[in-house]
């Protein structure tokens, strides 16, 4: 985008049922820092110029269904992470809350559900 400049901030906003909840999930995850909290909104972030993610309060939230299912809440979005240990990295985030899904697609990653049931991919890094 031209309008751009140098420290601009970017990111992603997520619904969420518990914004806050879902912030500690993912900065645990990550090794990020929350950068923002405030009834119905929270802010997960790298660094201060972004990457972020806002996890917005949604009334009437319902999570999506993986594999995709006709007529349910298809997943819109998804993150994918890499990783070098696909077991331990998946431990770690079941620990801090995730779930595996029941149908993986490859070998190589594994998708699992976020506390608020949005999937995410652990994908191994074979290089």
């Amino acid at each position: 985008m031209r309008s751009r400049t140098g420290g601009m901030w970017w990111g992603t906003a997520i619904e969420a049922p518990d914004p806050s909840g879902l912030a500690k999930f993912y900065a645990e995850l990550l090794g990020w820092h929350i950068g923002h909290e405030e009834p119905g909104t929270a802010i997960v972030a790298a660094s201060p110029q972004g990457p972020f993610f806002v996890f917005q309060q949604a009334d009437g939230y319902r999570a999506p269904v993986w594999p995709p299912v006709e007529g349910e809440q298809r997943p819109m979005m998804h993150f994918d992470f890499q990783v070098g240990d696909l077991d331990s990295a998946v431990a770690e985030a079941v620990a801090l809350g995730a779930t595996v899904a029941e149908f993986q697609p490859q070998e190589s990653l594994r998708v699992l559900f976020d506390p608020a049931g949005h999937p995410f991919c652990l994908c191994l890094d074979e290089g």
